[in-house]
């Protein structure tokens, strides 16, 4: 936590109306004692301008096209696009828990899961507000930039001689959003603009879905030099030195299956206004400086030098760069793919705190009606937007994914006992028997599923929260996500079918897919065959570590000593991807479902695993391509890092630095991902974090008893570099240094771990270190 030692300043502000109360107990909008004396700290650490990673463009965003342009904000609860006009400012406002629809329990007549915005539902705005300064047109020196560094958005520019200023930042500690308007005298208003049709209510408006969910937004704003006054649904400024503008908004949200996922006593309005109301008595100085001491925390745990850029490079905005790099590959410019990696680490640490996690969009949205609902999708998105997390120093960013996983169980049980073995779902299991749970390609946060029964989801979630124990060693965590490890179990001891496959009796998926291609009849999946094993391997691990259920876990050991394991098809030469030497599906396709054992499991490892299966691998990501969607290039670029080929690794990572345009895959002048459809384009956030993930495979591999230090460095970051923080599993954290593509020093910290074998190149070495303590190796 921040230092907290300085009380809130007193500033008059303008009181919404209401009586101020105590605060109410909120899944949408964080709890707080109202009127409770908020502790600030003694004074503010910037990153200065010169040292500060930075994205900066020379012009406001454009609002129809905000999604590529705006600037994102957030503070893992409610997020906004900021547009940075001088004259005509806008901020597209969204909560993670504004969501309609429902536990979409009713199958539809093939047996699966409608999957529409009315039953399913839909994640989309929570409003629109604008921020209008009408006589700063025609401003010059005008800089529009996202500072990574300490978390902020501003806007500068010169109006008739005087320099402005204006921050935008979601605040965690505060949870709001606040903008601070400086430099001169200013005449203006701020004001919320409904999306649904809501009524305001003075500067706020409350209403509720057909749900149930009730959600509400406020916004309040304070004056230095003038007068603050509220003027219908707006609040205008006239004359004012300075303008403090704070809004926020929130839900009756709760994650508990218990209570349905609502609050019904719950009142979003009066906890909006209570919130704007103490955030503007502590004013923007102590607001400012609370947010950047909470930021910077999180943000300052990596530290990413991959080498200098020309001057030349770092003398053009973002837009005109990342086209640079484009158009001019042979010109290497680390510091633009530094930046990017830190990108990444700004979304995870707006985006994932306490709350819910993050979908296809994460917080930032421009419509009520995004593509697939802005949905969890869990044949690759959700769990793609959490890699980076543990690998980048940002453990705590994690929780939201298995909080979520936890809040569900009891819905995902009911509905898979109830209905997985509906004798029209095509996906049912033949022997009759089921247990556990399970989900669909699509889930919502009422524990509802949409589109498809996918088996495999379960068994690829609980691995993915098994992951983050394994970078963090930490058991109470563990003790928390074992039902669900173990309820996956259940479901795939249910599911399982014995045959016979070269003369062996073994064990088999049911009918199913392979994620999202080929036939959906077929049995012995390798996507299916390979995160089961992964399951029964972690969960037989989580038996060992909490010392419970022994007995089941030799069973499970049992059924995993039995799976049927892929093989190298004599046909195609690729690790066969269905249980059958023939390509049954799309040799490009975008997934890489059967990869599943090498990336991101560990069955199949570039060390270990026989030479025949490993050439089966690398075959299958040659036919597969080096061109497809962000999110698909990301999980091909991971893969050939654990390949040790740096080459291939790092042009995949730049055809997702390409930059968008014609509604082309790319990334945006924002550098959202943006998903072709053609005729549009689509922010999906998985390949935002994706790719860093993949950039930081590159530095260190990490795996049960191995860290390997350098294994895919590419030849443009060789020269020289330097990375602090890296996550690794097993439960430490390294600290790295390299020269002419050598590492020179390392730092290995335990955060849990105590034995491990660090390698560089031909260089080995074995550390036993205590939680907490650090060694110092040399390879070079």
């Amino acid at each position: 936590m921040p230092d907290q030692s300085l009380p809130p300043s007193r500033r008059t502000f303008l009181k919404l109306g209401g009586a101020v109360g105590a605060g109410v107990a909120l899944g949408g909008l964080r709890p707080f004692a109202a009127n409770a004396e908020v502790l600030r700290p003694a004074g503010e650490d910037l990153v200065p301008d010169a040292r500060a990673t930075t994205l900066w463009y020379l012009a406001p965003a454009v609002e129809d096209k905000v999604i590529e342009q705006g600037l994102p904000i957030g503070n893992g609860r409610i997020g906004a696009l900021v547009g940075g006009d001088p004259a005509a400012d806008f901020l597209y406002l969204a909560d993670a828990s504004l969501w309609t629809g429902g536990a979409n329990d009713v199958l539809e007549d093939d047996g699966q899961f409608p999957y529409e915005r009315e039953k399913f539902g839909t994640l989309g705005l929570l409003a629109k507000a604008r921020i209008a300064v009408p006589a700063h047109t025609g401003v010059t020196d005008y800089r529009r930039t996202l500072d990574l560094s300490n978390g902020l958005v501003t806007v500068t520019y010169t109006h008739q001689g005087t320099r402005y200023r204006r921050e935008v930042y979601a605040s965690h500690p505060d949870d709001v959003v606040v903008v601070r308007l400086t430099g001169g005298p200013m005449t203006g208003a701020v004001a919320l603009e409904p999306t649904r049709g809501e009524t305001l209510a003075g500067p706020a408006f409350a209403a509720a879905f057909a749900n149930g969910l009730k959600y509400a937004a406020a916004v309040a704003a304070s004056g230095r030099g003038g007068q603050v006054t509220t003027r219908g649904g707006a609040v205008a400024f006239t004359g004012c030195r300075e303008v403090l503008i704070v809004l926020t908004g929130g839900t009756n949200y709760v994650p508990d299956a218990a209570r349905k996922f609502l609050d019904a006593a719950a009142d979003p309005l009066r906890v909006a206004k209570e919130k704007v109301a103490t955030a503007l008595r502590a004013g923007g100085d102590a607001l400012r400086a609370t947010h950047v001491a909470d930021y910077r925390r999180l943000y300052d745990r990596m530290a990413v030098d991959l080498g200098q850029s020309p001057p030349a490079k770092r003398a053009l905005d973002t837009w005109s760069r990342l086209r640079a790099r484009h158009d001019v590959p042979a010109t290497a410019d680390p510091e633009l793919e530094a930046s990017y990696l830190q990108f990444g680490r700004y979304l995870t640490i707006t985006g994932s705190r306490d709350g819910l996690p993050m979908g296809l969009q994460g917080l930032w949205q421009n419509t009520n009606a995004p593509d697939w609902m802005s949905d969890y999708h869990t044949d690759i998105n959700v769990q793609m937007n959490y890699w980076l997390a543990d690998r980048a120093g940002l453990p705590g960013s994690f929780t939201a994914l298995a909080d979520y996983c936890l809040a569900q169980l009891p819905v995902w049980t009911d509905s898979t006992n109830r209905l997985f073995n509906d004798p029209r779902n095509r996906f049912r299991n033949t022997s009759g028997k089921v247990g556990g749970w399970a989900v669909a390609f699509s889930t919502n946060i009422y524990g509802g599923s949409g589109w498809w029964w996918h088996p495999g989801g379960n068994a690829w979630l609980c691995n993915s929260l098994w992951d983050h124990y394994a970078f963090t060693q930490d058991k109470a965590y563990l003790a928390r996500i074992y039902p669900l490890l173990k309820g996956a179990c259940e479901f795939w001891e249910a599911r399982l079918l014995p045959m016979t496959v070269g003369g062996r009796d073994v064990l088999v998926d049911d009918h199913d897919w392979s994620p999202e291609h080929g036939p959906q009849d077929t049995r012995g999946n390798t996507y299916s065959q390979e995160i089961v094993w992964d399951l029964f391997e972690n969960y037989r691990e989580a038996v060992a570590v909490l010392g419970r259920d022994r007995a089941y876990g030799d069973r499970i050991g049992g059924l995993q000593r039995k799976l049927y394991l892929p093989e190298v098809s004599p046909t195609t030469g690729w690790l066969e991807e269905w249980m059958s030497p023939d390509n049954l599906g799309e040799t490009t396709h975008r997934h890489l479902s059967p990869l599943i054992g090498f990336f991101p499991g560990d069955r199949i490892a570039a060390d270990t695993a026989p030479r025949a299966l490993l050439d089966g691998v690398r075959a299958l990501l040659i036919a597969r391509g080096m061109d497809s969607y962000g999110w698909a290039t990301a999980w091909r670029s991971a893969c050939w890092a654990r390949l040790k080929d740096a080459d291939r690794a790092y042009q995949l990572l730049l055809t997702v630095l390409r930059p968008s345009v014609a509604n082309g895959n790319g990334t945006a002048p924002n550098f959202f991902d943006m998903y072709s459809q053609g005729s549009y384009t689509i922010f999906q956030i998985d390949a935002n974090l994706g790719a860093p993930a993949a950039m930081v495979e590159m530095l260190v591999y990490s795996r049960p008893g191995v860290l390997e230090l350098l294994p895919a460095l590419p030849a443009a970051w060789a020269g020289s570099g330097r990375v602090t923080g890296i996550g690794a599993r097993g439960g430490f954290e390294v600290d790295l240094a390299w020269r002419a593509g050598k590492v020179t020093e390392a730092v290995i910290r335990s955060v849990g771990g105590t034995r491990t074998e660090v390698r560089a190149g031909a260089w080995r070495r074995t550390i036993t270190l205590r939680p907490g303590g650090s060694v110092t190796v040399q390879p070079s």
